[in-house]
């Protein structure tokens, strides 16, 4: 029993629960992080290697994002462990019986996350009336096709000028996980004069300091090429990423993606964290050591999570990009204020600014 507290603490998680269907092999874990601003919103994933401890970990993010967004949530994550790639008929089976085993844990709203899609929630919606990130005929916003989280991206870099020596004119970017997120990341920042030199996905990656051109790049890997196949570049091993002589790195793809480890092989001077959870706490602190701006995941990467509780309280896509662009420009100004000010990291920053909304919601709530 001691495994579910371990990461307990006065904030969350409300509750943990494991799920399993032994005729599908489905397993799954739900993690309800804290309700006090509202239900919980917060995304399905599905991968072969998830843990338990990644769940809590990405549950409590969107504890911190929801919050610093300002929205009427409260932070919950879900996964599955499985092979995202598997035959659709047994994906949209196991999603399904999924979607009937989370029909009473009523103050959690699945969305969209690594794995799975808009076709995946609108499976969901089905079987039990409630899920974010709907296909557009059914009244949901595509966020990942208008690329809500990239934009979010962009909007961060804007106001991170202030507080670095990087420019947006002229930087260059490169860009972990070149894929719903880190594809549109690239595409709203080389329409702000950016200029990508590196991009990698899961199988490898690919550089060229003369620029790559990102329409190309999109269209090539849409139909599921790979992007180190990608004939305007030169190959480089896919983890070399991290330390690819640019202004800008964007992790997008997995967490941990920067450790203590190779923290130091780091040459980009402003850091926007695209994934949940991409950089260990020891390695952010390092990197401020250093004087590498490393703006935190659940601040710079809350435009999905905008886009899906705009979308699932009835709004458009319109209102969607206003109110990325306010919340997101609002808080990071704050976050980077407060660490200018406080002479602290951006997470603690960022954390004070998240805690402080969650805790005060709490104390309007009985237990």
């Amino acid at each position: 029993m001691s495994e579910l507290f371990k990461f307990a603490d006065d904030i969350g998680p409300e509750k943990v629960v494991g799920i399993y269907i032994s005729k599908l092999d489905l397993r799954g874990v739900v993690v309800v992080d804290n309700t006090a601003i509202g239900p919980a919103i917060g995304g399905c994933r599905m991968a072969v290697d998830v843990t338990v401890e990644e769940c809590a970990r990405l549950a409590r993010a969107m504890t911190m994002k929801n919050a610093a967004a300002g929205l009427p949530h409260g932070g919950a994550k879900s996964v599955i462990m499985a092979d995202p790639a598997m035959p659709i008929e047994r994906k949209e089976l196991i999603m399904r019986a999924f979607a009937n085993a989370i029909r009473d844990i009523r103050d959690y709203i699945p969305g969209p996350d690594m794995g799975l899609d808009e076709r995946a929630m609108a499976w969901v919606h089905e079987e039990i009336g409630r899920a974010a990130g709907l296909p557009t005929v059914l009244g949901g916003i595509p966020l990942d096709e208008i690329g809500a989280t990239g934009f979010g991206l962009a909007i961060a870099a804007e106001v991170a000028q202030e507080f670095c020596d990087v420019k947006l004119s002229g930087a260059r970017i490169a860009v972990q996980g070149f894929g719903a997120v880190g594809k549109h990341a690239a595409r709203f920042l080389t329409a702000r004069g950016a200029v990508l030199v590196a991009a990698a996905d899961s199988k490898g990656a690919i550089a060229n300091l003369d620029g790559l051109d990102i329409e190309a790049l999109s269209a090539f890997t849409k139909g599921g090429a790979k992007v180190a196949d990608f004939p305007k570049g030169r190959r480089i091993e896919r983890d070399a990423i991290i330390g690819v002589d640019c202004d800008m790195l964007i992790p997008a793809a997995r967490p941990d993606v920067i450790t203590i480890a190779n923290v130091d092989s780091v040459r980009a001077r402003l850091i926007l964290q695209g994934a949940n959870i991409p950089a260990s706490l020891e390695a952010e602190r390092r990197l401020h050591q250093r004087g590498v701006l490393s703006i935190p995941d659940f601040i710079v990467n809350a435009g999905g999570v905008i886009c899906a509780s705009v979308e699932y309280h009835g709004g458009t896509q319109s209102q969607a990009f206003e109110n990325i662009e306010e919340k997101i420009r609002t808080n990071t100004r704050a976050v980077l204020e407060a660490m200018r000010r406080r002479k602290v990291t951006p997470r603690e920053a960022a954390i004070d600014l998240a805690r402080e909304r969650v805790v005060k919601a709490m104390s309007y709530r009985r237990f």
